[in-house]
């Protein structure tokens, strides 16, 4: 299996700069994926192809404002942190640049002495280990001097922080947002559950690996990025009964879907548990969970397309992806959503 085998083209202009208005106005493509069918519709109108019984599973974690921008003590040099993991109190895994003016012991500042920093050494792919030091609560004073971490595609400037942000996000930890559910308001979800419709959570903090390209031709080669999960025992057993009650189970987002397959077991049973997941879906694997998927339009060669293309097929995913650049959807994270059932 190739990465070319996932390519197609797309015009710049597609790749969505800003969020819509309004959440859900943005478009909805649904794909068929026994037939290959497509169908147009508006976001909104998602409660018409779920039926009562079935279940949203959508991801809570929240995205914390986790781009730092400062100074290197001593020469004013202009440095940038991405936290990535916090792994201990005050130390975090991050990303920083300039590498090479970043090595351990260098002391960082933001916000004129607000928030200082000490390089702690380098770890695994060149990130760094620093720890912080600073007055008060560190998610306050990271709320006060950081920004959103937005994906290298999107140049313009984010003017409200909370439309990288899903109405239901809750525990913070993403470096990154899980975008499919950035298409939903309270009052849709509202509606949908009193349709019947059951909502479940789950958690997974994005990391920016979800951005990595694909290198290696060969898809197998390809090594995952590593992503926290967490599913509570009244997810687990919520998605029991739905199953046992012959309901359907709708991930929104790619990061709900490997959150519940990497919980599932052979039987397909969702168990209440938490750790880290490398799980690469693409096609050939069998779901033992997932049985539709909202999702947003994906980067060419990516592993997100590939797990599109493991649910629905690689030649239906590519079809309906030249047919959304044909009819000028909105791509990546803030773009138009596509529904598979």
């Amino acid at each position: 299996m190739l990465k070319s085998d996932f390519y197609f083209e797309l015009p710049q202009e597609l790749i969505a700069q800003d969020p819509l208005e309004e959440r859900s106005s943005s478009r909805l493509l649904a794909l068929d994926k026994r037939t290959g069918a497509v169908s147009h519709h508006v976001f909104r109108e998602v409660g018409d192809f779920l039926r009562p019984g079935d279940c949203l599973v959508l991801n809570d974690t929240k995205v914390i404002p986790a781009r730092l921008l400062g100074e290197r003590e001593g020469t004013g040099a202009h440095v940038e942190l991405l936290l990535l993991k916090r792994r201990s109190g005050d130390v975090w895994e991050t990303l920083a640049r300039p590498g090479k003016k970043c090595r351990p012991g260098t002391k960082l500042t933001f916000g004129g002495g607000l928030l200082k920093a000490e390089i702690l050494e380098t770890v695994e792919e060149g990130n760094r280990l620093v720890r912080f030091a600073y007055e008060g609560i560190f998610e306050e004073v990271l709320d006060r001097l950081g920004e959103m971490p937005l994906p290298p595609y999107i140049t313009h400037k984010l003017q409200d922080k909370g439309r990288y942000q899903t109405v239901y996000a809750r525990y913070e930890g993403s470096a990154a947002a899980p975008t499919a559910g950035l298409h939903f308001t309270r009052e849709l979800l509202g509606q949908l559950e009193e349709k019947g419709i059951k909502i479940a959570y789950v958690t997974l903090h994005v990391g920016l690996g979800t951005f990595r390209p694909v290198k290696e031709e060969n898809v197998l080669e390809h090594h995952m990025h590593t992503e926290h999960f967490q599913v509570s025992p009244e997810t687990a057993e919520l998605i029991g009964s739905v199953k046992a009650a012959g309901g359907r189970v709708v991930c929104v987002g790619t990061t709900s879907c490997r959150t519940l397959e990497s919980a599932a077991d052979d039987n397909g049973v969702v168990h209440a548990c938490g750790g880290d997941t490398d799980i690469f879906i693409y096609p050939g694997y069998r779901f033992k969970v997932l049985d539709a998927l909202i999702t947003n339009f994906h980067l060419p060669e990516s592993t997100l397309i590939m797990l599109v293309s493991a649910l629905a097929g690689r030649e239906n995913v590519l079809r309906a992806y030249e047919e959304a650049v044909r009819e000028r959807y909105r791509f990546f994270s803030f773009g138009d959503a596509m529904l598979v059932l």
